[in-house]
Order: C-alpha cells, then structure tokens, then sequence
C-alpha cells in the first residue's frame, strides 16, 4: 500500500476552508432572513391591524403590530392551535389559581376580563372555534374582582 504524496501547499488548504466556512455562513444567514420574513407576510400584518383595533376597541393597550405578527402570525399560531381541546383547557384552567404549587393549589374565581384577549385573538385568527370557546368560558364562574 503506498501513501499519496500532498500536492497542495498548507495555505491553498486553508484558502479552501476559509471560503466553505464563508459559504456556508451566508448559506446560513440568508435561510434565517427567509426563515423570518416569511411570516410576515401582508395577511399577518393585516389581522395584526385588526387584533390591535378590537384590542384598543376593549379598552385595553395593544402590542405593537410586529409583536403581534412575529408571536401569531397568520393563522394564530397556537392560540388557534385547537383551543376546545381538552388538554388545552386544562392548561388554561391551572393557570386560575393561587400560585400555590402542590397540595396548596386551589382554583380561584378569576376575573371576568382574563379571557377578553384571548376571544378577541380567536375572533381576528380562528373565528371557526369561538362559539365552542367562548360557550367554555360563559360557563367559568368569574366576576369584576380586580375592579374598573
């Protein structure tokens, strides 16, 4: 068996490397910059608008449109990820507690207003689930216990 003999010089090799790693760092960051302009497209900007108008509409201070789209996107992202979903409700109702953890958490009556947002954000991205949504909700005992 006989060993080929290196040809190329140690700096042509490293010229070689260099310019892969180069590539494939602009490779890189071009697949992020698409990655992320994706989805922000015109109809996501457009429901952000409107999320934002039902927000203030509400009475209630409005994310930026671009928090919005980047957060909801176009179709809600997971808010309107099955929202009637058992388990989803079940996430949602543990987080009306106490704070406690443990044996120590108990259910809370929540306010009346801590759903408002989220009907609104099915309303504007998912408007095929609110009825079953907010037939749940009507069905929480809540009341005005944070005031005006």
């Amino acid at each position: 068996m006989s060993i080929p003999v290196e040809t190329q010089s140690k700096r042509e090799r490293n010229w070689i490397y260099i310019t892969a790693w180069i590539i494939l760092a602009a490779l890189i960051v071009g697949a992020l910059l698409a990655f992320s302009s994706g989805r922000e497209t015109r109809q996501a900007q457009e429901k952000a608008d409107q999320l934002i108008a039902a927000l203030e509409e509400a009475g209630a201070s409005a994310p930026s449109q671009d928090q919005i789209v980047r957060v909801l996107g176009d179709d809600g992202g997971a808010t309107c990820e099955n929202p009637n979903d058992a388990l989803n409700r079940s996430i949602l109702l543990s987080q009306l507690s106490n704070g406690a953890s443990g044996p120590g958490a108990r259910p809370v009556i929540a306010d009346s207003k801590v759903f408002q947002g989220q009907l609104l954000i099915i309303e504007v991205y998912c408007p095929d689930e609110l009825d079953d949504f907010r037939e749940f909700v009507e069905s929480l005992e809540t009341a005005n216990v944070a005031g005006e």
